[in-house]
């Protein structure tokens, strides 16, 4: 396990108590490095969206414990924060939200000369994502082509 992994894996099983009590949902945990700076995020989220007041109530929280465990080596920001409407579908919870629900779906390489598609999430497993697209057709994807699947949303 990557020392990224570990630092990861550690704040989810620290925050999961946290979030559990407050009725959140942990969407992701991250460790990251951008411009220099390492940053240690965790989204969380709650029905009816989460608010930044949430955030600080976690984050207080949470910094008490990150001081008292000390786990992380090197020097980080840690953030907690909203999803966001674009976030990315990564957990079996994330599909099981999102069923029947209209994905936007990006992949690494053009399938039948396009790259971007639209439809219903109607199946996935350890492997594939199976939309219905508008046409009634349904294509299935294997996860390792897809560069982003997230729910598609208009302006």
């Amino acid at each position: 396990m990557s020392k990224k992994e570990m630092y990861e894996a550690r704040t989810e099983e620290l925050i999961t108590p946290i979030l559990e009590r407050l009725h959140f949902e942990l969407v992701d945990v991250e460790y990251v490095k951008e411009g220099g700076t390492w940053y240690l995020r965790c989204y969380i989220d709650k029905e009816g969206g989460i608010t930044s007041n949430d955030c600080v109530d976690v984050s207080r929280e949470m910094n008490e414990i990150l001081d008292r465990e000390d786990y992380v080596e090197d020097s980080y920001v840690f953030e907690v924060s909203s999803p966001g409407l674009g976030r990315p579908l990564k957990k079996e919870k994330d599909y099981v939200r999102s069923m029947g629900k209209e994905l936007e779906i990006r992949t690494y390489r053009s399938i039948n000369h396009q790259k971007e598609f639209y439809g219903l999430l109607k199946a996935y497993d350890e492997k594939t994502v199976t939309i219905e697209q508008e046409d009634g057709c349904e294509i299935t994807f294997n996860k390792s082509d897809i560069a982003l699947i997230r729910l598609a949303f208009d302006f």
